[in-house]
């Protein structure tokens, strides 16, 4: 599947990496996992972490297929907010997923902070700006709703949003717990991690055909040889339907750019992550380097083609929306990429067996806005299934939910 569109941002500054080998012949292990993105980078650091002899497959190398794209602001809100979502799902259901997604955002600074490398990680204050008068009264209800139950939350009116920056809106949900990364740099690091640990292998160009049950466990079948193992996790992103017996989310295209480095920060001073409820929505973030990534203008279709053609005009009003946001900074454009995401019918990820399927194969569906996150939170649920425990979060995130 061809995910991801133009020199992204994290391919560009960390280059193509050291490749993995192909794999060899055929291999027994304790856990295969499919895919080594992020999501496959975060559960094999679980569950390798927890004793099992883990083999990773993936038909490129880690971290250059959807991961490479990300714009990796590490944040617990959803795009559908918690007391609209507790309308969706009812009120355990939509509180959990919440306190998954903080813990999720905790959990990765912990990580980055556990491996003992640059990984780009800062924690960064959210931002989420009320693009009308209107979005006002629902603000200030998902704020109380979120203190209700715990949740990092503050409302902001126009003059306390003035201490956040100069910012043109009539309020805002200042949250102070977030982060962002360098998404490559994280799932490259948590490989190195990984490689030092008894038992396990990564093998990149290696294409998984298809899993089957065997004689005493799963048989993985690959162009490259075959791989036994006693449960298999399928994290290849937007690429693990080929695994189910039906589609469950659709696929969307979203457009992101990269500035050239800023000389000040000027009407941004917290440098916080930013997004709105525009829908599509503008999110937007810095870098180390002082460049500023925005994201957003998001379609609602998975055409390649029709994509990468689009990239040049959703650059241009990407940027303008920034320096509409930022009348005072000078941004000029140094890149541009699209990429794929996927949502689900009720915007939360699915974790685990398929009931149709074989229960030793278990998947790790990251789908949504808070996809690293929760990739964090599935690689400790599946850790915990593996190891034959359940996991407070595995109903929540259950396909037959």
């Amino acid at each position: 599947m061809d995910l991801t569109s133009g020199q992204t941002f994290w391919l560009a500054q960390d280059g193509p990496g050291q490749a993995s080998s192909p794999l060899a012949g055929d291999h027994r292990c304790d856990v295969a996992i499919v895919g080594a993105g992020i999501s496959g980078a975060l559960v094999a650091d679980a569950v390798s972490a927890a004793g099992a002899s883990v083999v990773v497959l993936d038909q490129r190398d880690a971290g250059l297929g959807s991961t490479s794209a990300s714009t990796a602001l590490i944040q617990y809100e959803l795009d559908e907010q918690l007391h609209q979502l507790i309308d969706k799902v009812g009120r355990v259901r939509a509180v959990d997923t919440y306190r998954a997604a903080l813990y999720g955002v905790r959990r990765i600074a912990r990580l980055a902070s556990e491996l003992g490398q640059d990984v780009g990680f800062r924690k960064q204050p959210s931002l989420y700006l009320a693009s009308r008068k209107s979005d006002v009264r629902s603000f200030r209800r998902e704020c109380a709703a979120r203190r209700r139950v715990k949740l990092p939350c503050r409302f902001l009116d126009p003059k306390a949003l003035a201490d956040v920056g100069e910012f043109d809106a009539p309020a805002a949900l200042w949250s102070t717990v977030g982060g962002e990364v360098d998404p490559l740099r994280l799932a490259r690091g948590i490989f190195r991690r990984c490689r030092d640990r008894p038992g396990f292998e990564i093998h990149g160009s290696t294409r998984v055909e298809r899993i089957k049950p065997g004689e005493t466990g799963l048989e993985v079948d690959t162009d490259r040889g075959l791989v036994r193992a006693k449960k298999v996790i399928v994290a290849a992103g937007y690429e693990s339907e080929k695994f189910l017996p039906g589609r469950v989310a659709k696929l969307h295209s979203t457009y992101a750019v990269v500035t050239e480095p800023v000389r000040s920060f000027e009407g941004w001073r917290k440098r916080c992550l930013i997004w709105d409820s525009g829908r599509p929505y503008l999110y937007i973030r810095t870098t180390a380097d002082n460049r500023i990534i925005i994201g957003g203008e998001d379609d609602p279709f998975r055409n390649p083609e029709l994509r990468d053609s689009r990239v040049p005009k959703k650059a241009q009003a990407l940027l303008k929306k920034a320096r509409r946001l930022f009348p005072r900074m000078s941004i000029e454009l140094a890149g541009a990429w699209a990429g794929t995401f996927a949502e689900t019918e009720d915007g939360l990820p699915y974790i685990g067996p398929h009931p149709e399927l074989d229960q030793r194969i278990l998947f790790a569906l990251a789908y949504g806005a808070n996809g690293m996150p929760f990739s964090a939170i599935a690689a400790d649920v599946l850790s915990a299934a593996v190891s034959g425990r359940r996991h407070r979060y595995s109903k929540t995130f259950s396909f037959d939910r």
